[in-house]
């Protein structure tokens, strides 16, 4: 009698523990039909990632922010501004090329040396990335940055007038202009919220972003 009694009690806890079991399962299908609702999900382009804000974006995984283009003295002057940052290993850089770009210029002068004399002239005036460009029939002009765009060589313009160079004229210029993008790889809140400040200061730059290319 005694040997039913148990085996009645361990037949009783079986079917307790697969009951048990049978509402769990049921339990988590349940949960995971409500969480995975495809219709319901969205792939952002980038601009639409970028408008998610710091936080958000941050949040993200394998995600990289594009900052440029900038020309080598630009770049120089860029990575400085990111050395707090110690970014390290997450700051990468890839060169892109462009066979159109827009010029700011001044002149033309007479001769080199009319042109260096501006140059001087400008430099007294807080202006930079200035250089003395052959153009043509013995004359020089003085640039005063070369673009990628027409607007951003307008910006460039209107901020040299304000500047006190008021002669400063935009014309676009055939020509192969290699530039750099800095890239930063699964960026931190404060890094987005940092590039995001830096990106105003430098006039005809844009943050793009985008899933980070393979590494090998």
């Amino acid at each position: 009698m005694r040997g039913v009694v148990i085996i009645l009690l361990l037949a009783n806890l079986m079917l307790f523990a697969y009951s048990r079991l049978d509402g769990a399962g049921g339990a988590e299908t349940a949960r995971l039909a409500q969480q995975v609702q495809p219709d319901k999900i969205k792939v952002l382009t980038s601009p639409q990632v970028a408008a998610l804000g710091p936080a958000k974006l941050a949040a993200l995984s394998d995600v990289c922010v594009e900052w440029g283009p900038f020309s080598e003295a630009e770049r120089a002057k860029a990575i400085a501004d990111l050395e707090p940052l110690q970014l390290g290993r997450l700051l990468s850089q890839r060169r892109v090329d462009y066979d159109m770009a827009y010029w700011v210029n001044v002149g033309p002068f007479p001769s080199r040396s009319a042109a260096d004399k501006r140059i001087t002239e400008f430099r007294a005036q807080g202006v930079t990335d200035l250089s003395a460009v052959d153009a043509g029939r013995g004359q020089y002009a003085v640039s005063l940055g070369v673009f990628r765009t027409e607007q951003a060589a307008a910006t460039r313009a209107e901020a040299l007038a304000r500047q006190g160079v008021g002669t400063a004229r935009v014309e676009p210029r055939q020509q192969l202009l290699s530039q750099t993008m800095l890239v930063v790889r699964d960026p931190q809140q404060p890094v987005v919220a940092r590039l995001k400040d830096l990106q105003q200061q430098y006039s005809g730059s844009d943050l793009r972003v985008g899933a980070c290319p393979a590494t090998s």
